[in-house]
């Protein structure tokens, strides 16, 4: 029986080990999914999630639950022979070992892309993972806690000033929320008022949302500056050193929140393997996600999402190639499945091609922002359209029922205001009354 590994278990290898358990016969093929976290996270869902609009588990799906017939294997992928046909697998815990494959499905997906700016790696945290989504909703309400016991002063400001860099849909989407949130904590802390709390975007380029067009931009950065988001546009980030932010536009100021948003880029993992990858570190594959190297296609290698660097068809891809999105990844780990069972059975396989429904995203309680080519809705609207697309999107019908629960339980009874910060040092309570023997 051919064994197939899919490396990742995101968007595009979550995706396809669903879809090939689900059309492959019995006994016709064994799959295999590795990636060190035990769900796919639903990574729109993050700036909702930091904001406490959703309960960080429903924004997961458990790999277990819903890969009934597929095994799956919680450790990380370090190398990759595929000359030989075999990876190294690494696990948390016990010693590393090496599993045969007869056809390997990169989805490795990527990570937040950084630059050796001082004090960043320091100081600042993400927004690609669910755990970081959560440290920054409890780092708001924790400071908004602590700051209420201060009088006016630098430390007080430190703590409540917050500040994103990147002006991405990532970023757009986190700032939206995050300023609705603290907002929304207003009324619980009569000592903190609407100017004493500070956001700061910072964007290199003269615009953000570069997948929107400029007017409706233009209409994003003036709902952010009415709600009280600072904008630094053609302004990079110099140095965060022990939170003090310096920026190229000469102003500086402390923060005891910096959330780093500016894009991603391809899995380090590739790095570990001896399959081509193309000038950015993406995985090179072909329009039908193949892998294809100088010599043309290599058998038995496949690869989709934001690991690979795959052709957009349409014409509309940035430099010729699909923009790494969810969008992207599930269609493309469809087509990919339905193409690994092709081949296992001789036909012929089909070229990935998918025109772009417009990009919708969330900005805060009540706003919102669509666009699909020339059409652009804004406000309300557009928030609801939002919230249903994503809310349909999310994978499996338990986790859509979760999340519109969350969405129905907000609207009915209010935010949930509660912080878990101490979940992040879960034995200090204990360890601070342990009793302990004598000396």
């Amino acid at each position: 029986m051919p064994k197939i590994l899919i490396v990742g278990g995101g968007y595009a290898g979550f995706y396809t080990a669903r879809k090939l358990q689900k059309w492959l016969r019995r006994g016709e093929a064994e799959v295999t999914i590795v990636d060190p976290l035990p769900y796919l996270t639903y990574q729109p869902f993050l700036p909702e999630v930091a904001a406490g609009s959703i309960e960080p588990r429903h924004a997961v799906v458990g790999q277990r639950n819903h890969l009934r017939r597929t095994n799956v294997i919680t450790a990380k992928v370090t190398a990759i022979n595929h000359a030989e046909r075999f990876a190294t697998i690494t696990p948390e815990v016990g010693e590393p070992w090496e599993f045969e494959y007869d056809v390997v499905v990169v989805t490795a997906g990527s990570i937040s892309r950084t630059f050796p700016i001082p004090g960043v790696a320091d100081q600042a945290i993400g927004m690609k993972t669910i755990e970081e989504a959560i440290a920054v909703r409890d780092r708001v309400i924790d400071n908004f806690n602590r700051a209420a016991n201060l009088p006016a002063g630098p430390e007080r400001d430190r703590l409540l000033t917050f500040v994103l860099v990147g002006g991405g849909f990532a970023g757009i989407e986190t700032i939206s929320e995050l300023r609705s949130l603290a907002s929304g904590l207003l009324r619980y802390y009569p000592t903190i008022a609407f100017e004493d709390v500070r956001f700061h975007l910072v964007e290199a380029m003269d615009r953000v949302m570069p997948e929107v067009s400029l007017k409706t931009s233009h209409w994003v950065l003036r709902n952010l500056a009415e709600r009280g988001v600072e904008l630094h546009l053609e302004t990079q980030l110099q140095s965060a050193v022990n939170g003090v932010v310096e920026l190229s536009n000469g102003d500086t100021f402390e923060s005891d929140t910096i959330i780093w948003t500016a894009g991603v880029i391809a899995s380090p993992m590739l790095r570990g393997t001896d399959l081509p990858v193309e000038e950015r570190g993406r995985l090179r594959v072909q329009a039908d996600l193949r892998v294809i190297g100088d010599d043309g296609v290599i058998e038995g290698a496949w690869g989709a999402g934001d690991v690979a660097a795959v052709p957009d068809l349409t014409g509309d891809g940035v430099g010729g190639f699909c923009v790494p999105n969810a969008q992207h990844a599930v269609r493309q780990a469809k087509r990919l499945a339905r193409n690994i069972v092709a081949e296992l059975r001789g036909d012929a396989t089909v070229d990935y091609f998918h025109k772009n429904l417009g990009a919708v995203a969330g900005l805060g309680l009540g706003y919102g922002v669509y666009q699909w080519r020339g059409i652009a809705i804004k406000g309300l609207i557009a928030w609801f359209m939002h919230r249903g697309y994503h809310g349909l999107a999310i994978p499996m019908w338990e986790r859509k029922l979760r999340v519109f629960a969350n969405w129905l339980g907000h609207f009915f009874l209010g935010r949930d205001i509660v912080s878990l910060g101490a979940a992040q040092t879960p034995r200090a309570a204990f360890v601070e009354f342990a009793a302990r023997p004598r000396a």
